[in-house]
């Protein structure tokens, strides 16, 4: 499909590069955005702007946030002595739906997957290992999604807290195998989370 516009190509081709959007929906989305009001336009050109030039990650977790430190990991009343560790940030939101967990978090930011080129030097392994060694967290949750990879990843970090004294736990396997954790309903992962189990390596 021949496109009668140089600006219009190029935005629809921004909007493809996006996950789970082909170029029939990013076409469909830019349209819908030229016929909309300029204000409104700009409104979203703004956000997107903002997004990139104030959201930070926190510098204990990896989470996102506006400052240098995450509104979990500034909350005093959290159990900030067992720490939930997962792939995403879609993954602590997820689990944050459920309200069964009252700890706080490391964002890992993948899992190790030699198909693509992931190793663990590409992900916050040595920072979470840091975390245990300054004392302080009694127990570590190993809740990535049930995949090879995850699982992967589940031992290679059990291997590396070995050393240390913290209670290593994996979440109950109430997430079918092979699914990615953020798309679990709030019920189950609530409950794999409560009924975690010790892990072994």
């Amino acid at each position: 499909m021949e496109i009668p516009s140089l600006y219009l190509e190029r935005a629809v081709s921004q909007f493809a590069g996006l996950p789970g959007i082909g170029r029939k929906t990013a076409m469909r989305l830019v349209l819908h955005l030229l016929k909309r009001e300029r204000t409104d336009v700009d409104a979203f050109a703004d956000s997107l702007k903002a997004l990139m030039a104030n959201v930070h990650y926190c510098r204990v977790c990896h989470n996102i946030c506006d400052g240098d430190i995450c509104g979990i990991c500034a909350t005093p009343s959290r159990d900030h002595s067992t720490v939930c560790v997962v792939e995403s940030i879609q993954d602590v939101m997820a689990i944050e739906a459920t309200q069964q967990f009252n700890g706080v978090y490391h964002v890992l930011g993948g899992v190790i997957s030699p198909m693509d080129g992931i190793g663990p030097q590409d992900l916050e392994i040595i920072s979470l290992v840091e975390r245990v060694a300054a004392g302080g967290i009694k127990e570590i949750i190993l809740a990535l999604s049930p995949t090879m990879e995850g699982d992967t990843t589940d031992f290679y970090i059990y291997r590396k807290l070995a050393d240390y004294k913290v209670t290593i736990t994996t979440i109950a396997r109430g997430v079918a195998q092979n699914d990615q954790l953020h798309y679990t309903d709030e019920v189950t992962l609530g409950r794999s989370i409560l009924d975690r189990k010790p892990f072994k390596g």
